[in-house]
């Protein structure tokens, strides 16, 4: 499947920031450095993995590669016919296995087992946002550090500090990092989570 052209990436000519913002605009940004000799690597700002473009063709097809047309894919499951479940709300009926305490909690309870159940997960998605925003953000650093800075000095001490969620820490053991870097990790791990997220 291919990634969104809006979602948010950053490019890399080696270790120079080349370009950040959606997809389509940095895919452009790579092929044209590319063309010019550097080594590209585009990175996806939402997990810190590499991405891997195909740059072959002119600026439309590159961009039509990112953008193909909607068609149901063979491997995806047939939706099922009418069944259970609310479609005009996107429910979608699945087991459950719970244990017979469990039943007799949600029986009687006066919404019902499936209205108690959305409102409970609801309930614990909301408390564990901001760690698992954390979480994320952490683990795209890491791996962007990963790609980038695994053979820098005081890498280590940098994913130690990462992990301890120790800003002043990242900042100090990455000082001798090149500034984009440098910049670029710290920003993954600290400010990404603050952005407002592309739809």
């Amino acid at each position: 499947m291919s990634p969104s052209p809006a979602k948010p990436c950053t490019a890399f000519a080696g270790t120079r920031l080349l370009r950040r913002g959606p997809l389509a605009d940095v895919a452009l940004a790579a092929k044209a450095a590319t063309e010019a000799g550097e080594s590209v690597l585009v990175f996806d700002d939402a997990t810190g993995r590499l991405i891997d473009l195909d740059l072959r063709g002119s600026d439309p097809e590159i961009l039509a590669r990112l953008d193909p047309p909607s068609t149901p894919d063979a491997t995806e499951p047939k939706a099922p016919g009418k069944g259970r479940g609310r479609p005009k709300l996107g429910v979608v009926a699945r087991e459950v296995t719970l244990l017979p305490r469990h039943w007799d909690w949600l029986a009687a309870q006066p919404s019902g087992a499936s209205a108690t159940l959305r409102r409970l997960v609801d309930e614990a998605r909301r408390r564990g946002a901001p760690q698992q925003q954390r979480r994320s953000a952490q683990t795209a650093a890491y791996h962007f550090m990963q790609a980038l800075a695994g053979d820098l000095p005081g890498y280590e001490e940098a994913t130690r500090a990462l992990f301890a969620d120790d800003r002043a820490g990242l900042e100090q053991t990455t000082a001798g990092w090149p500034p984009d870097v440098r910049d670029h990790a710290i920003h993954l791990a600290f400010d990404a989570v603050n952005e407002p997220e592309a739809d």
